[in-house]
C-alpha cells in the first residue's frame, strides 16, 4: 500500500474514535436535551458531562474486533458470515465485552450472539426468519462495518461482499443494504472527495428499493433546506424513532448519517457536530460519519477545525476476548488493518512495524506529558517529527530542568484501576491485559540533537496490593548528540499489573532543549512472569475476597473468576470455553506452567497461544486422558493423546511448551505428549474448564523449554 492511503486508512481510524468520542457523552439524550444544554455540539463535552473522554465504546471494539476474522482466516477474499460468526464467539465474552447486553429480543447483537451460541451459524443468526423484522432491521450493521471498508481502498465491488458479509451476522434486509452502501462509499472515498458521485456510485451495489427511495429523499431534502435542522425536522417527522419498532432503528439514524456528511460539506468538524447535535444515537453516527470524512479530507481536514487530534492522542480501547490488544491506539490500529489489506490483495507486506512508531503525522500514540508530577515537571511539549523532520518520532522538549526537577513522558499499558462512579463514564467495562510483563526486554532508540542533553532512564508504574502506584526506574544513562539504544529488562513485580512506561530526563545543570523518541518496542515471551500464591500479593486476603488487583490483569469468560485463599485462584464454568488468559500476540515461544487441582467437569488444563477464547492449543487433563488440543473455533481437535489414568479429584503439576511448531505436555515433571502443529504462532496463556472447576496454584510463563 502506497504512503498516501496508508495515511488515509490512519485518517479513517482517527476520525472514527473523534466522531465517537464526541458523541459518547450525550448518548441517549433526546435532541431537546442537547439542544438546550449545548445549542450545538462542536468540541468535546465529556467535561460537562463528567464522563472520561476515552471510553470504552461498541462502535470502536466492534469495529476494530471483528474485522480480525479476515486475518484469522488467511485474509480469503471469500471470507464468509458464517466464519465472520465464528469470530464473534471467539472475540466476545458474554455478558461483557463489545455489545449491548440488553437481552434476547431487545439487543439486536445480542440476540444474535444468543443466536450463535446456540449453534445457528451466520447469516441465519442475523436473519429476519430467525429473529423478526424488527430487531433484524436495527442500526448496529453499519456501526461495525468501517473497518472492512478500510482495508479495501477504491474496491467497492469487494468491500460490498465484506460489508454484506459481515453485516448478515447480526442483521437483515434494509440494515444490511445500508451497511454496505457506507462501506463501498468509504472505499470510493480514498480517490474521490465529492460526496454526490459518491453516494451515485456506492447506491449501484445497493439491492433495496426502499433504501434507494429514502437515499433520495434525504438528497433532495438536503437541497431544499438552509440549515440542517430544517432536514432534522424532517427525519423526525416521517423517519423518527416513533415510526419504527426497535429501540434503535437502521433508517432514522442512516438518515442522520447522509444528512451530517451532505450538510457538513466539506468541514469536518461541522460534519461530526451536525452528527451528535442532532441526537439519537450520537456516537454511532458521528462515528460513521468521522470515518469517512477521514478518509475523504484526510489529516489536513481533521485539522481544518478545532483541535481534536491532541485531546485523543490516538488513544481507543479494543475490549474483546483477547485482553493483551484492549489498549491500543490508531496507529497499531490502521497498521493492523494495512497488514491485512497488503495481504489479501497479495502485496509486499512490510516487517511487523515497532509497537510505538509514531508513523503518521500528528501521532501521539498515547503518550503524554506524565501526570501526578507537580510543579518540578518541566516536559512541556509533545510533538511528532514526522512533517519538520521528514522522520517519524515523538519530540520531548522541556524548559528548565535541572537538579531537583524531571522530564517525563509515558504511555499506558494497562487501564485505570483506581475507583470510578459508573454514572456519565460508560455502558461497558474496561477488561484487559497488560501490554507490558516483568521479564520483557524493552528498546527505545532516541535521538538529541544538542550538544548538551539529559541524563534518561526508562521507568515504570505498576499497581501494588492497595491500588496505589509504584515508580520503578532503569539505570540512568547520560545522552549524546546523536542517535542511541536504551534496552531494559522490566523487574519483577510479583505478579502485579504494570500501569504505564515511560521515560525520565534529568540534569544537574539547566537545560532547555528536546529528547526525540523515534521509537519503543517489546516483544515476544516475558524471560520470566510468574504469579505467586494469592496471600503472597494479598496478606489481609480472605474466603470471602472476589476481587484483587492483580486479578484484574487476565482476561475471563468463565463463569466464576475468583481469588483462593489457599492457593492463588480458582476458576469455575457451567459449561464449555470457560477460558482465563492473561498476554499479548507477540508471545510466542514460551513454557507456561501450574498446578491444578481437578475437579468435576469434561476437562481443564493449560492455554497457550491464545488468539481469543475459541483459537488456542491446550495441555488437558480430558476423559481420563492427558491430551494437547487445538481450539479451533467449534472444533476441537486432538493433536496428541496418553492414557492415564488421571482422574478427577486430584492434583497435578503441568507444564505446556511451545516452541515453533512443537508442542510438549508434562505432567508432574514428565513428558507424556508431544505434537506438532503451526496453526498458531503467537498468543497469550492461561487456562480453560470445560464443565466443572479447578485450583490453580502458582502461575509461570517463561522462555526457558523445561522449569522442573
Amino acid at each position: 500500500m502506497d504512503i498516501a492511503t496508508r495515511e488515509k486508512v490512519y485518517a479513517g481510524v482517527v476520525g472514527k474514535i473523534i466522531g465517537v468520542y464526541l458523541g459518547r457523552p450525550v448518548e441517549g439524550w433526546t435532541y431537546e436535551k442537547i439542544r438546550d444544554t449545548f445549542g450545538e455540539i462542536d468540541y468535546y463535552v465529556n467535561d460537562t458531562t463528567k464522563a472520561p473522554l476515552i471510553v470504552p465504546d461498541d462502535d470502536i471494539s466492534g469495529t476494530f474486533a471483528f474485522i480480525r476474522s479476515l486475518s484469522d482466516h488467511g485474509c480469503d477474499a471469500q471470507i464468509t458470515s458464517k466464519q465472520i460468526g465464528n469470530g464473534w464467539l471467539n472475540y466476545i465474552v458474554e455478558d461483557k465485552t463489545i455489545l449491548w447486553w440488553g437481552g434476547l429480543s431487545r439487543s439486536t447483537e445480542h440476540t444474535a450472539y444468543l443466536r450463535l451460541k446456540q449453534g445457528i451459524d451466520a447469516p441465519r443468526s442475523g436473519s429476519i426468519a430467525e429473529n423478526g423484522e424488527s430487531m433484524a432491521t436495527q442500526i448496529g450493521a453499519q456501526i461495525f462495518i468501517d473497518s472492512w471498508a478500510l482495508v479495501c481502498p477504491n474496491d467497492p465491488k469487494q468491500t460490498a461482499y465484506f460489508a454484506r458479509e459481515a453485516a448478515r451476522v447480526s442483521h437483515d434486509g434494509i440494515a444490511v443494504e445500508a451497511a454496505v452502501f457506507l462501506a463501498v462509499m468509504e472505499s470510493l472515498a480514498f480517490s474521490e472527495k465529492r460526496m454526490d458521485v459518491l453516494i451515485e456510485s456506492a447506491l449501484c451495489y445497493v439491492e433495496s428499493d426502499l433504501l434507494k427511495h429514502l437515499v433520495t429523499e434525504i438528497r433532495e431534502c438536503c437541497a431544499l433546506a438552509s440549515d440542517w435542522k430544517e432536514v432534522r425536522s424532517w427525519i423526525a417527522k416521517y423517519h423518527g424513532y416513533d415510526k419504527y419498532l426497535g429501540n434503535c432503528p437502521m433508517v432514522t439514524n442512516h438518515l442522520v448519517v447522509l444528512m451530517a456528511l451532505i450538510m457538513g460539506g466539506d468541514d469536518f468538524q461541522k460534519s461530526i457536530s451536525i452528527a451528535v447535535s442532532a441526537g439519537w444515537d450520537t456516537d454511532c453516527n458521528a462515528g460513521n460519519v468521522g470515518c469517512l470524512n477521514g478518509i475523504r479530507l484526510g489529516l489536513e481536514g481533521i485539522e481544518a477545525g478545532a483541535d481534536f487530534r491532541t485531546p485523543v492522542a490516538d488513544r481507543m480501547l479494543v475490549v474483546t476476548a483477547d485482553g493483551g490488544s484492549c489498549i491500543s491506539d490508531a496507529v497499531q490500529e490502521a497498521q493492523s488493518l494495512i497488514a491485512m489489506s497488503d495481504a489479501l490483495y497479495k502485496l509486499n507486506p512490510k516487517d511487523k512495524e515497532c509497537r510505538f512508531n509514531f508513523a503518521f503525522p500528528g501521532s501521539l500514540q498515547g503518550f503524554m506529558i506524565a501526570p501526578g508530577e507537580g510543579m518540578r515537571q518541566t516536559l512541556c511539549f509533545l510533538e511528532n517529527t514526522l512533517l519538520t523532520t521528514g522522520t517519524p518520532g515523538l519530540r520531548l522538549s522541556y524548559r528548565n530542568l535541572a537538579k531537583g526537577t524531571i522530564a517525563r513522558s509515558c504511555v499506558e499499558t494497562f487501564t485505570d484501576l483506581m475507583p470510578k462512579g459508573k454514572d456519565g463514564t460508560s455502558y461497558f467495562e474496561v477488561m484487559a491485559s497488560p501490554t507490558l510483563y516483568s521479564g520483557q526486554c524493552v528498546s527505545t532508540t532516541l535521538v538529541c540533537e544538542q550538544d548538551k542533553n539529559p541524563v534518561a532512564s526508562l521507568y515504570i508504574q505498576y499497581y501494588q496490593d492497595d491500588g496505589k502506584l509504584l515508580l520503578v526506574t532503569s539505570e540512568p544513562t547520560p545522552l549524546k548528540k546523536g542517535e542511541q539504544v536504551l534496552r531494559w529488562e522490566i523487574p519483577d513485580t510479583n505478579g502485579f499489573p504494570i500501569y504505564r512506561i515511560g521515560l525520565e530526563l534529568t540534569s544537574c545543570k539547566r537545560l532547555d532543549g528536546s529528547v526525540i523518541i523515534r521509537q519503543m518496542d517489546w516483544r515476544g515471551a516475558p524471560k520470566r512472569f510468574a504469579l505467586p500464591r494469592s496471600y503472597e500479593m494479598s496478606p489481609l486476603l480472605t474466603p470471602w475476597t472476589t476481587d484483587t488487583i492483580w486479578l484484574k490483569s487476565f482476561m475471563s469468560s468463565a463463569k466464576n473468576f475468583y481469588p483462593d485463599y489457599t492457593t492463588t485462584f480458582s476458576i469455575s464454568h457451567p459449561e464449555r470455553h470457560g477460558v482465563v488468559t492473561i498476554g499479548t500476540q507477540d508471545w510466542d515461544d514460551y513454557t507456561v506452567q501450574s498446578t491444578l487441582t481437578i475437579m468435576q467437569q469434561e476437562g481443564s488444563g493449560l492455554v497457550a497461544r491464545s488468539r481469543g477464547h475459541r483459537r488456542y492449543y491446550a495441555a488437558l487433563i480430558q476423559d481420563g486422558k492427558a491430551r494437547i488440543v487445538k481450539q479451533q473455533d467449534s472444533v476441537q481437535a486432538i493433536l496428541a493423546e496418553s492414557d492415564g489414568p488421571y482422574p478427577i479429584d486430584t492434583t497435578y503439576k503441568l507444564s505446556f511448551s511451545v516452541y515453533q511448531d512443537q508442542l510438549t505436555m508434562m505432567v508432574d515433571g514428565k513428558v507424556v505428549l508431544k505434537a506438532v502443529d503451526k496453526t498458531y504462532l503467537k498468543g497469550a496463556a492461561g487456562f480453560v474448564v470445560n464443565t466443572g472447576a479447578v485450583l490453580i496454584d502458582g502461575f509461570t510463563v517463561s522462555q526457558e523449554k523445561d522449569n522442573t
